[in-house]
C-alpha cells in the first residue's frame, strides 16, 4: 500500500509502498484510510523539526488528524462493524503503572510524556490506505458528517480547553452569558474554536494579524465573531474594544502576541495556550505586570494539549451543530487535494484553510 513518509536521516519526505498491516488483537480493526487532514505539526515535522519514527524503523508515517472507514473487524469487537465511519483518536498510552492518568484513559494528560502518538512520536501515522487499531480508540462519526468529520480532530482541542475552563470557573459564580472570549488566530484552529465559543454562549472576538477584508476574516464573521487585525490594534486596543476579557483561547503559537494579551486579560479570566512556538528570538516580557494582575485580578493561565475520549465525543456532537448552523463555513475551511500533492501541502505552499488528502476516492 502507499503512505507518506518522513526519514530523518536521510532528510526525505516521499510516497513510498508500505507493507499492509495485520490485525494483532481480537479487537483490532481494519481502516481505510478516507481523509487526512494537514497541519503545522506535520510541516514542522516535514522540516524535521522533531517526529520519532516507531522502534526499528527508520521512516515515519505523517498524519493525525483522519477519517476512515471500517472495513474489517476482529472477533473481540463488539462497538464496530465494516460501513462504520470513524475518527481514530491520536494519543496512546505510556506503558507504566504509575502513571495514573494513562491507566484511567486519560493519556492527554500523560505524566512520564512515553506515550506514543500516531503520526508523530514512536507510531506511524495516517497518510496510508490502511490502518489496523484497536477498537478502544475510535469514534463513531456518523454519516451526515462525512463531508466535514475531518475537522472533529482539531475541534477537540477547543473542546478540552473549554471542559477545563468550565472545572476552573466553578471557583466562582459562573455563566457564559454575557461574558467575552478572544480567540487568537484564524487557522483552523481558531475558527473552530470560536465557534465552539460562540455555541457555549460566549461572545466571541477573533485577533489575527491579517488586516480585514480577507477570507478568514469573513468566515469568523459568518458565525456570529466580530474580528480584529493585530496590525491594526494593539492589544490594549483589543481590550478597549472587547471590554472585560474573560477567556482567551489562544490557537496561533506565536509568543509575542500571545502575552501582549495576555497582559490585558480581564479579572477573574482565564487564559488557554494551546500552540507550540517555533524556536525563535527571545521576547521581552514585563513579568511584574503580569504577576501583578495574576494576583490581583483572579486571573489563571494553564496550557492544554491532545484530547481524550471525552473531547473526541463532544466535538463529534458539537459539529453536527456547527454544520447545521454554519454548513457553508465548514465546508469553506476544506480544501481537498490528492495524495501527490504531499510535497506542496507540507511544504505551506498549498492554498486553503485546512488542507486535506483524499487518500481513498470518493465512492462513485
Amino acid at each position: 500500500m502507499r503512505v507518506v513518509a518522513v526519514n530523518p536521516e536521510s532528510r526525505s519526505i516521499d510516497i513510498v509502498e508500505h507493507d499492509e498491516p495485520e490485525p494483532a488483537a481480537a479487537t483490532d480493526v481494519r481502516l481505510r484510510m478516507l481523509e487526512v487532514g494537514v497541519c503545522g505539526t506535520d510541516r514542522e515535522i516535514a522540516a524535521f523539526e522533531y517526529g520519532d519514527p516507531p522502534p526499528g524503523s527508520d521512516h515515519l508515517v505523517i498524519g493525525h488528524e483522519s477519517l476512515a472507514e471500517v472495513v474489517e473487524v476482529g472477533p473481540g469487537v463488539t462497538s464496530l462493524q465494516p460501513g462504520n465511519l470513524v475518527v481514530p483518536m491520536v494519543r496512546r498510552p505510556c506503558p507504566h503503572a504509575s502513571c495514573r492518568p494513562c491507566r484511567s484513559g486519560r493519556q492527554d494528560f500523560c505524566s512520564t510524556g512515553d506515550f506514543r502518538e500516531r503520526g508523530i512520536k514512536q507510531q506511524h501515522g495516517y497518510m496510508a490506505e490502511l490502518v489496523v487499531d484497536d477498537q478502544d480508540y475510535m469514534n463513531l462519526v456518523p454519516e451526515a458528517l462525512r463531508n466535514v468529520a475531518v475537522l472533529v480532530e482539531p475541534l477537540t482541542i477547543a473542546e478540552k480547553a473549554l471542559e477545563q475552563v468550565e472545572h476552573i470557573q466553578r471557583r466562582l459564580p459562573w455563566g457564559t452569558e454575557d461574558h467575552r472570549a478572544v480567540v487568537l488566530g484564524a487557522g483552523p484552529v481558531g475558527l473552530l474554536g470560536a465557534m465552539a465559543l460562540i455555541v457555549a454562549g460566549f461572545d466571541t472576538w477573533v485577533y489575527s494579524r491579517s488586516p480585514a477584508p480577507n477570507d478568514k476574516a469573513d468566515l469568523a464573521e459568518a458565525v456570529g465573531a466580530r474580528y480584529i487585525s493585530s496590525e491594526t490594534h494593539s492589544a490594549d486596543e483589543l481590550r478597549e474594544e472587547v471590554g472585560n476579557i474573560d477567556l482567551v483561547y489562544e490557537a496561533v503559537g506565536a509568543s509575542k502576541v500571545s502575552f501582549d494579551v495576555l497582559s490585558v486579560l480581564g479579572t477573574n479570566g482565564v487564559f488557554v495556550f494551546t500552540g507550540v512556538p517555533g524556536r525563535k528570538a527571545p521576547i521581552e516580557v514585563d513579568t511584574d505586570r503580569l504577576m501583578r494582575n495574576l494576583v490581583l485580578r483572579n486571573q489563571v493561565v494553564l496550557g492544554s494539549v491532545n484530547a481524550g475520549k471525552g473531547a473526541f465525543e463532544a466535538a463529534i456532537r458539537h459539529l453536527t451543530e456547527h454544520n447545521r448552523r454554519w454548513p457553508d463555513v465548514l465546508g469553506s475551511l476544506v480544501s481537498h487535494y490528492p495524495m501527490e500533492a504531499y510535497e506542496e501541502l507540507l511544504t505551506g505552499r498549498a492554498g486553503g484553510i485546512k488542507q486535506v488528502i483524499d487518500i481513498a476516492a470518493p465512492a462513485s
